[in-house]
Order: structure tokens, then C-alpha cells, then sequence
């Protein structure tokens, strides 16, 4: 879950603030010059991140890319 999106210049200078909402369980996406440069989350869900992108590769599945980042996407918000 996405609870903010700082720029880099914002992280740096109230960086409790984000650490809060991070704690709290939510995502703060960083951004430098309008783009999405990192993402700031919670430890369980990097853990998952990290687990949920290797699904496919273990189990053998010959479309192991595809699977994988549809998945990703749709849990993850991630745009292109």
C-alpha cells in the first residue's frame, strides 16, 4: 500500500515523517525530477517483494517472466 510519495530532497529533510508512515506499514515512493527513483517500505513486504519474484523460476514455469511480472504489477503497483 502506497502512503506517500516524497522527492528526494523531502526524504532527506523529513525523513521522521517518512520513517512513520513506513512503520506504520504503507509505501513512500521517492521521487528526483519527476521520476520514481525508489520506494521506501516496510521490511515484510520487501521480504515478500523478494519471495513473490522468484515464483515461477523455482517451480520450472516456462513462462516464468511473464507470470512473474504480471504478478508483480498487480500486487505491487508497479507502473512501467
Amino acid at each position: 500500500m502506497v502512503g506517500a510519495t516524497a522527492t528526494a530532497t523531502e526524504m532527506q529533510n523529513n525523513f521522521g515523517r517518512y520513517l512513520s508512515i513506513v512503520i506504520g506499514g504503507a509505501e513512500v515512493i521517492v521521487t528526483k525530477n519527476g521520476k520514481e527513483v525508489g520506494r521506501f517500505v516496510p521490511k515484510d513486504a520487501a521480504i515478500s517483494y523478494l519471495t513473490d519474484s522468484l515464483t515461477g523460476i523455482l517451480k520450472g514455469d516456462a513462462q516464468v517472466r511473464e507470470t512473474r511480472d504480471a504478478a508483480l504489477r498487480a500486487k505491487y503497483e508497479i507502473a512501467d
